[in-house]
């Protein structure tokens, strides 16, 4: 756990203009921080009963323990608080019993994106973009590993020497991918991509700078169109976040399947079948993976299927899939260009262990995709649509491409922030009548070129 600044003992007045040393402040903060584990101690050897944090009576009562046992152990150790300090011991120890220690404040904290644990005394996490180390510790290992059985428990997930890496999410959908020794050198590690409470929509995108009017409009239209979409980018490009904002352009009298190997979309149709991967038993049995999941789906009578991400074979039962009568199907890829896209694509589309020449693997990848959407991110920390690209089709043993929107990016500014536009290539689709036979009126004119 982390208690710093915990306030200071009665018995020690500090005035305001007068800063202890660094010493003193160390030493307070292992004085406070061992009392506040033995308040933790106490409490959990005294708890009767298992408390529900989503119950404000169960929240109150357990509470009202720590307080009186906080109190009951600084008398007997002679140890006085300034009623703010046991607060915020209570809140320590409150979120030791209910939520996640020391990384419970940032799970909290709207401004942050990411949390990572690199060990039990080395905390990161992401902020408007950037990567800085916080000030949280775990006491040891341990604590980690305990911290780390409260967020894989509730979902049935596990994690020990025999199967040391798990994916797994919170309860707000946050994803979190765990790994521990043998494999983790260090000690435990998690991984956390937060997801806001409140998920972003289309204009928040633009207000970002993800991508123009234009394009979102464009976008709108290709959903509602049922064109078969890629969502590309690498780590962290926000490949997610875009995924869940243009399917909320799907009807909402369209029946959704949605398979994940952690379940963390968001989407906001009423008529969704949210599935989910399962890794294998403590007796080795018992794996669901993404690929039978999309293999099931098709008996589901879906009218959009929406996949994660395709890491593997999937990626064959995906294609088959958009080109067996499910159009308007959407997944992401982890690439850094749309013909690295393609490429990942074929090799995934090996993976499943048919053997199919090279060209009628393209072809198929050629019929299937209409649309991909390449997102990045730049060194400021932004996240930017950098590429609109459609699949024309087959040329010799070539996928053939051209690009509709793409971002041109000119700089930085005085605060190192990405100068740039974003422009029409002015190509029209070939995929326009499709668009207008789906009640889809496209203006010509977004796809022009600026003088």
């Amino acid at each position: 756990m982390n208690f710093v600044n915990f306030g200071t003992n009665q018995n020690e007045v500090i005035n305001d203009d007068k800063k202890p040393t660094e010493d003193i402040q160390e030493k307070r903060k292992k004085e406070f921080e061992d009392f506040a584990i033995i308040v933790l101690e106490g409490v959990i050897d005294d708890l009767t009963f298992t408390p529900n944090k989503n119950n404000n009576e169960d929240l109150k009562i357990l509470e009202e323990q720590i307080m009186s046992t906080m109190n009951e152990l600084a008398g007997k150790s002679n140890k006085h608080f300034l009623p703010g300090d046991k607060q915020k011991i209570a809140k320590l120890v409150l979120d030791e019993i209910i939520a996640f220690g020391p990384i419970t404040s940032l799970l909290e904290d709207p401004t942050i994106t990411e949390v990572m644990v690199n060990g039990y005394n080395s905390i990161y996490i992401e902020r408007l973009g950037k990567i800085e180390k916080t000030d949280k510790v775990f006491r040891n290992n341990q604590h980690v590993l305990h911290t780390i059985d409260k967020i894989v428990a509730p979902i049935g997930r596990r994690v020990d020497e025999s199967s040391p890496m798990v994916d797994a999410r919170l309860p707000d959908g946050s994803r979190v991918n765990i790994i521990i020794p043998p494999l983790a050198i260090k000690g435990p590690t998690i991984t956390i991509r937060k997801f806001s409470t409140d998920p972003y929509g289309l204009e928040d995108l633009i207000t970002f700078g993800s991508l123009n009017m234009s394009m979102a409009k464009f976008l709108r239209s290709c959903v509602r169109g049922r064109l078969n979409i890629i969502v590309s980018g690498g780590t962290g490009s926000g490949k997610t976040t875009l995924m869940n904002v243009i399917s909320g352009f799907i009807s909402h009298d369209e029946r959704i399947v949605t398979i994940e190997d952690a379940a963390e979309m968001q989407l906001q149709q009423d008529h969704v079948v949210t599935l989910e991967s399962r890794t294998a038993n403590i007796e080795g049995k018992g794996r669901i993976t993404i690929r039978d999941l999309v293999v099931n789906s098709l008996r589901m009578r879906p009218d959009r299927i929406i996949v994660g991400e395709v890491r593997s074979g999937e990626a064959l039962d995906m294609l088959q899939a958009m080109n067996t009568g499910h159009d308007g199907s959407i997944t992401t890829v982890h690439s850094n260009s749309p013909r690295d896209a393609l490429s990942r694509i074929e090799t995934m589309v090996l993976m499943a262990g048919m053997d199919l020449p090279s060209r009628a693997i393209r072809e198929q990848i050629s019929s299937a995709l209409d649309l991909i959407i390449q997102i990045s991110r730049f060194n400021d920390g932004t996240r930017k649509i950098t590429k609109i690209t459609e699949v024309i089709g087959m040329e010799n043993d070539t996928i053939t491409l051209q690009d509709i929107f793409r971002y041109n990016q000119e700089g930085f500014d005085e605060t190192n922030k990405v100068i740039g536009h974003y422009l029409p290539t002015g190509i029209v689709p070939s995929f326009m009548e499709k668009l207008r036979a789906h009640g889809e009126n496209v203006q010509s004119s977004i796809f022009k070129c600026a003088d």
